[in-house]
């Protein structure tokens, strides 16, 4: 999407979502549905849908959200009604354009709600501060971080996953027949048998590999691709990914078993962590304890314990309020 059009109508539609995949699955849903696309628009589409699997899997969560009745409700409200496939239309252009605007709306608050997103797609999700460990369909083994969820599709010989939100860790069974590929927001990792973990970040994918082998892709326009070697890592944005560099998975995947450790980072690093796996929001307001550097071994149950330590470490006081809410000043 993110089109700007020259008619008022259709500028009230005007929205770019941050993942360029289901920026255009969107973009293609509410084009194909506001009028009778022609010959041409049928071809660029099904070129698009059928060039990268991800195409297919964002278009085809939009047409099971289209026919889904709590949005059907949400679709009828905002004045574009769910319906049968379409028929064609004498409406006026303008009533086309009205039609489009309104169903870009709904579509577009829904894609950006988390909660809605993840709740309905979602065949497995945690909470924040829970952890899951899951056997997949093909022996595979799975974890779950904190406030995380995945859809799966195991369905004739494919073992693709979809990473929807936080970090999940993969014990890939080996099976040279069958690639498994776990695709986050802005990239796609294909293997045939390794263990490596996909975290979700706002503006890119963490990839961290312990043992075997990957090749991650970058899934925008770029398409740019790395292998990745034991103990090493890449990040993976819109466009492009970043040089490989050196990991260190006894720390970055101590998660797994109910820890959190680091090396030598600033204090307000490892807070932006901690948050990841408390309740409440964490504040810190004061500038020198923020940039202090420190090392550490906590426990994830325990955030507030950590906190403590951590604030006695870098001069910091630390006042502890209802529901969660903790400050270092």
């Amino acid at each position: 999407m993110g089109r700007d059009g020259s008619d008022q109508e259709m500028t009230t539609a005007t929205y770019t979502h941050e993942d360029p995949v289901v920026d255009a699955a969107l973009d293609w849903f509410t084009r194909l549905r506001a009028g009778t696309p022609d010959d041409a628009t049928l071809r660029a589409f099904r070129a698009w849908r059928d060039g990268d699997p991800r195409h297919a899997r964002e278009f085809r969560a939009l047409e099971e959200l289209w026919g889904a009745p709590t949005f059907a409700k949400a679709a009828t409200l905002a004045g574009a009604r769910p319906a049968a496939p379409a028929r064609p239309s004498r409406a006026p252009w303008r009533r086309r354009l009205a039609f489009a605007a309104s169903l870009a709306l709904v579509l577009a608050a829904i894609w950006r709600s988390p909660d809605a997103v993840v709740a309905w797609r979602a065949d497995y999700l945690t909470a924040t501060g829970e952890r899951e460990r899951v056997t997949l369909p093909d022996g595979s083994t799975m974890i779950l971080n904190t406030a995380s969820a995945v859809a799966l599709d195991f369905a004739k010989g494919e073992r693709a996953i979809t990473l929807l939100a936080g970090e999940a860790f993969f014990d890939v069974r080996h099976d040279a027949d069958h690639p498994f590929t776990v695709t986050g927001r802005f990239g796609e990792v294909r293997v045939e048998g390794t263990a490596f973990s996909v975290e979700m970040k706002d503006d890119r994918d963490e990839i961290v590999l312990e043992r075997g082998a990957v090749a991650v892709r970058c899934v925008g326009a770029s398409g740019q691709a790395a292998a990745l070697h034991p103990g090493e890592a890449v990040s993976v944005t819109a466009t492009a990914l970043s040089p490989v560099r050196r990991a260190a998975p006894e720390h970055d995947l101590a998660w797994r078993n109910g820890r959190i450790r680091f090396d030598e980072r600033p204090l307000g690093a490892v807070v932006e962590d901690l948050r990841r796996y408390h309740k409440g929001p964490i504040f810190v307001l004061n500038d020198a304890a923020e940039g202090t550097v420190v090392s550490g071994n906590y426990r994830l149950d325990d955030i507030a314990g950590a906190l403590r330590t951590l604030a006695a470490a870098t001069g910091a006081e630390v006042i502890e309020l209802p529901a969660g809410v903790v400050i270092l000043r």
